[in-house]
């Protein structure tokens, strides 16, 4: 009689990943201030980029404490926020306030490529934790290699976020930049997370089927 109910919750823990992100909304939101540092900063000199993108950070964070959504996302976007403020502050430079995501997006390129190698790929480590369901998975082969393929599809994703925008930093295309991170930050990541989906959920189907 329990196995029923232990087929099913794969299936239902699924979106749990996205809720500890924020849900779409916390998704949407947090790439609010990049947007808007974007567009101060072709309107407007840098420092009238940099609280502008401030003020928004803060009006994001605020909104999601006044709905009761999940504190962790808006804090951290928050934080996120003033560094890439105070990196471009210092330097002097608008592009400085794209340099913790670049380096932000090395580090788990390397992190991700190298859980692969040493087989024990990051998608699922990640996925499971937050979960809380263990990691009794690494001992299926069809959900280690579904993993296995969601964490180089994460690991190209970062990648290819550190070449583009590397190249756009390099040559100070500031305005290009913001356009580059925007367009590969959640939308990329949101592939990359419906992907992974697809295919923890396909191997799940597979294990289950009864053998012919």
């Amino acid at each position: 009689m329990t196995a029923g109910p232990e087929k099913e919750r794969p299936a239902r823990e699924m979106p749990t990943l996205l809720d500890q992100m924020g849900g779409v909304s916390g998704i949407v939101a947090s790439s609010v201030p990049v947007g808007v540092f974007v567009v101060a900063n072709i309107l407007f000199e840098l420092q009238p980029a940099i609280i502008a993108a401030l003020v928004a950070g803060v009006a994001v964070a605020v909104w999601r404490v006044v709905r009761k959504q999940p504190l962790q996302p808006a804090v951290s976007g928050l934080l996120g926020v003033g560094l890439a403020a105070f990196i471009a502050s210092r330097t002097g430079e608008a592009r400085g306030f794209y340099l913790p995501g670049l380096i932000t997006s090395g580090v788990f390129a390397v992190a991700f490529l190298v859980s692969v190698l040493v087989r024990r790929p990051l998608a699922g480590v990640v996925w499971h934790g937050i979960n809380g369901d263990g990691q009794g998975w690494r001992r299926n082969p069809l959900l280690l290699r579904a993993y296995t393929y969601a964490t180089l599809l994460w690991a190209l994703v970062f990648a290819s976020r550190v070449v583009l925008q590397g190249l756009l930093y390099d040559a100070n295309e500031e305005t290009w930049l913001g356009v580059a991170r925007l367009a590969m930050g959640y939308p990329l990541t949101g592939l990359a997370l419906l992907f992974t989906i697809w295919a923890v959920r396909r191997a799940h189907r597979s294990s289950e089927a009864p053998a012919t």
